[in-house]
């Protein structure tokens, strides 16, 4: 088994690569080439490859804690600002009331939940004492992605088979209370999560593992399904863990 370097992006099917594309233009994405049926586009070094699907649209019920659940995380500047540019490219919420200021043990993050056209879930983060503000330029919204986070079944399994595969602990918080249900759109949420990087740098992973309310079984996403998400690696093989979720080896 090769370990695992770095996540380089993230790969999503769409019904429609038009239409996801604006969105992720406004977001902060760049045209980075791509041929066929499909777009790649680029954010700093992170790569998002679309890919265009006529299999089944994404499932229902589409919550948060939902087993084939995968998004990543936008770091913003401004969360208001940045909420809104989504909003009118054509992002629906996930979120009730807007972003969300998460409390101080949980890192005071303020964060908003939403999805692309095709139901994909992301999250715009706002990072007090982050890199990312630290590094912004006046007048910058979109600053860059920040991680990516998997729902799970099995924490303590996935972690281990992240572990195994390169990837080491670098923080965990159980996030619960009424800025949590807002954020996911849920009610009694009870979240673990445990933050996983790369000794070689790029976005982080985050594993969440949802005590309440549990996830309904996994449900198979097909390879054309609107639902699939593959994360790129560097460095790695192309295989899927405990949960089914596809990660695929990038060559540049």
């Amino acid at each position: 088994m090769d370990p695992v370097r770095a996540i380089a992006g993230i790969g999503l099917n769409v019904a429609d690569v038009a239409r996801a594309s604006a969105l992720y233009r406004a977001l902060g994405f760049a045209d980075g080439g791509g041929s066929g049926a499909g777009a790649r586009l680029t954010f700093g070094g992170f790569v998002l490859d679309l890919t265009a699907a006529t299999g089944a649209a994404y499932p229902a019920p589409r919550a948060a804690n939902d087993p084939w659940f995968q998004h990543f995380a936008i770091a913003v500047a401004d969360i208001a600002a940045a909420a809104e540019i989504a909003l009118a490219a054509g992002a629906t919420p996930i979120s009730h009331g807007g972003p969300q200021l998460l409390p101080p043990n949980t890192g005071g993050v303020t964060a908003w939940k939403f999805r692309d056209p095709g139901g994909h879930p992301l999250e715009l983060s706002l990072i007090p004492g982050s890199r990312w503000l630290s590094e912004a330029r006046p007048g910058q919204v979109f600053l860059g992605i920040d991680h990516t986070a998997l729902a799970v079944a099995d924490l303590a399994a996935s972690q281990a088979w992240y572990e195994a595969r390169g990837f080491r602990e670098v923080g965990r918080s159980l996030n619960t209370g009424p800025e949590q249900d807002r954020l996911d759109g849920l009610a009694g949420v009870a979240v673990d999560i445990v933050a996983l990087a790369s000794a070689a740098g790029g976005p982080h992973l985050e594993l969440l593992g949802y005590r309440s309310p549990r996830p309904a079984p996994a449900r198979p996403v097909g390879d054309g399904d609107v639902a699939a998400t593959r994360t790129l690696i560097v460095g790695g093989s192309g295989e899927n863990d405990p949960d089914g979720h596809r990660l695929s080896a990038w060559r540049p």
